[in-house]
C-alpha cells in the first residue's frame, strides 16, 4: 500500500521544513506550497489525502483554501479531510472551520506528536468515510430495481410505479400478501431515492407488544414508565433523514396510530413522559397484508392516517399470479444458493419447472426461496431433480413402482431418474422412520444389505460420504 500524502500550506519556510521531516519520519509522503493559490495548484495535480493549512496568509487565506479543496475534491467524487493551523485561535474562527468542513483545527504552537496525532486520525476518519461510501454503494446496488426478479406483467406494473415515486417524499402504502416481497420494494425505494446517503429502519409493528408500541415508535425520557432506566429515541428519531418502513401496519394500535398521524403530518413527535416536540425528517413506506379499507370501516384503523400513508399504493401479486416468474426465481435462488453452499446446481430439470409451476405457493416468493434452498442443499446433481422438492410439491409422483407403470405416458415425456430418484427417497425415508432411525433394521425391512443402504442415502444427499 502506498503511503498516504500529506499536503503542508505555510507561508512560513520554515514550519514548512519542520512538517515536512516530522510527517516524513511517521511515514507520509509529504509535498508543501508556499502560498494558497500554490497549493490548489499542487493538490489539482497530486491529489493529496490530507491538507494541512495556515489560516492567515497573505493572498488566499486558509478559510478560502478548505472551501476550494473540499469542492474540487467533490467534483472528482474525492473527499480530502483538511487540517487548519493558525497563532490566532479563537472560538469564532474554530466554529467557521468547522462549518465549511475542516477536520481540526491547530493552534500555534504546536507539539509535533499533537498533529501527527491530528493526521492519523484526519486519515482514520477518511478511510471510514470512503469504507461507508463503499457500503452504501453495495448496498443500493443490492436493492435496486434490477434485484426484483421477474418479467410479468403484474411485476412490470410495480416497477413502474417505484420509478415515478422514488425520486420524490411522498409516503406510499405496499400491499399484498406475506411473502410477495414488500419490504423489498421499500428497500428499492429508499435506495433509488436522494434518501440513500440516509438510514433504512425496517419496524414490524406486529411483532411490538401494545405497551411498548409507542416507545418503540416514539422514544421515551427516562423514568417516564417502569423500565425506562435512560432517554431512549424511537425509529421515527433512529430514520432522521432516511426511510421509515412500517411493516405490518395494520397491526398498529390505535392509540399509537393518533401519534404517527401527527408524525406525518407535522413532522414532529413527542417522546414518552416528554411535552416537547422532536421534528423528525422522514419517509414513510408503510405495507399491510391486510385489507385496511376494511379495517378502517370496521374502526380498527384510522380513516385519515390510512388517506396520509396510501398517498401512492403498490399492489404486490403472489407468485401464482405471476407465471413463468416461478420459474426464473426458482434459476435466481439456484445461483445465489450453489455459490453459497459450494455445490455445483446450474439449473433444474423440466419435471422440477413443472412441479413448481403447479404449486399454490401460500407463502409466495418467501416460500419459493425456503423450497430452492433446501433444493440445492440436497441435490448433489448439477441439476435439482424432483426427489430434492419437498415432498408437499410432489402429489402428481406415484409412490410406487407399480403405480408408475400403470401411468399414461405423457407426450412431454418424463424425467426416468428423477422419477425413480424420489421413489427411492420415499422408500428410505419410510425404513429409516420404521427403524427409529436404525439403519441395518432399514435394511432388513427394504430387503437390502447395509452397505447399499448407505450408499443409496449418500447418492440421495441423506448422508455424509464419510459415515
Amino acid at each position: 500500500m502506498s503511503a498516504a500524502r500529506v499536503l503542508v500550506i505555510d507561508d512560513e519556510p520554515i514550519l514548512r521544513e519542520v512538517l515536512g521531516v516530522v510527517l516524513g519520519r511517521a511515514g507520509y509522503e509529504v509535498r508543501d506550497a508556499p502560498s494558497g493559490e500554490a497549493g490548489l495548484r499542487v493538490a489539482d495535480k497530486w491529489f493529496p489525502d490530507v491538507v494541512i493549512t495556515d489560516l492567515t496568509m497573505p493572498g488566499m487565506d486558509g478559510l478560502e483554501v478548505l472551501r476550494q479543496v473540499k469542492a474540487r475534491a467533490a467534483e472528482l467524487g474525492r473527499d480530502v479531510q483538511v487540517v487548519l493551523i493558525t497563532a490566532y485561535a479563537s472560538a469564532g474562527t474554530a466554529i467557521a472551520a468547522m462549518k465549511e468542513g475542516a477536520f481540526d483545527y491547530v493552534a500555534k504552537p504546536f507539539d509535533n506528536e499533537e498533529l501527527r496525532l491530528v493526521v492519523a486520525k484526519a486519515l482514520a476518519m477518511r478511510r471510514l468515510e470512503a469504507e461507508n461510501d463503499r457500503l452504501h454503494a453495495a448496498l443500493a446496488t443490492k436493492y435496486q430495481l434490477g434485484q426484483l426478479v421477474g418479467t410479468s406483467p403484474a411485476m412490470q406494473e410495480v416497477y413502474g410505479l417505484v420509478r415515478r415515486i422514488m425520486g420524490t417524499r411522498i409516503n406510499c402504502l405496499v400491499c399484498g400478501e406475506s411473502g410477495t416481497g414488500k419490504e423489498l420494494v421499500a428497500r428499492a425505494i429508499h435506495f433509488g431515492s436522494d434518501r440513500a446517503r440516509g438510514p433504512f429502519v425496517a419496524v414490524n409493528c406486529g411483532a411490538i407488544p401494545e405497551a411498548l408500541v409507542e416507545s418503540e415508535l416514539f422514544g421515551h425520557l427516562k423514568g417516564s414508565f417502569t423500565g425506562a432506566l435512560r432517554d431512549k429515541p424511537g425509529h421515527f428519531e433512529a430514520a432522521a433523514g432516511g426511510t421509515l418502513f412500517l411493516d405490518e401496519i395494520g397491526e398498529m394500535p390505535l392509540s399509537a396510530q393518533v401519534k404517527a398521524l401527527r408524525a406525518l403530518s407535522e413532522r414532529k413527535i413527542v417522546r414518552v413522559g416528554a411535552s416537547e416536540e422532536v421534528p423528525v425528517d422522514v419517509r414513510i413506506v408503510a405495507a399491510t397484508n391486510r385489507d385496511l379499507t376494511a379495517e378502517v370501516q370496521a374502526g380498527r384503523f384510522r380513516e385519515d392516517l390510512y388517506y396520509r400513508l396510501n398517498v401512492v399504493q403498490i399492489d404486490m401479486p403472489p407468485l401464482r399470479q405471476r407465471g413463468d416468474d416461478i420459474v426464473v426465481l426458482a434459476q435466481h435462488f439456484i445461483e445465489k444458493y450453489a455459490a453459497e453452499f459450494g455445490k455445483p446446481t446450474r439449473g433444474a430439470t423440466p419435471e422440477v419447472h413443472r412441479l413448481l409451476r403447479a404449486w399454490s405457493y401460500p407463502g409466495n416468493v418467501r416460500e419459493l426461496q425456503n423450497i430452492i434452498e433446501r433444493a440445492v442443499a440436497m441435490e448433489p446433481a448439477s441439476l435439482l431433480s424432483p426427489a430434492s422438492l419437498p415432498e408437499r410439491l410432489q402429489p402428481g409422483l406415484s409412490t410406487s413402482v407399480e403405480d408408475s407403470a400403470d401411468e399414461a405416458f405423457p407426450d412431454a415425456g418424463i424425467d426416468l431418474d428423477g422419477r425413480l430418484a424420489s421413489i427411492e427417497r420415499r422408500y428410505l425415508e419410510a425404513a429409516l422412520a420404521a427403524a427409529s432411525g436404525n439403519r441395518t433394521h432399514a435394511a432388513r425391512l427394504l430387503g437390502i444389505s447395509f452397505r447399499s443402504m448407505r450408499y443409496r442415502l449418500v447418492k440421495l444427499g441423506l448422508a455424509e460420504d464419510d459415515e
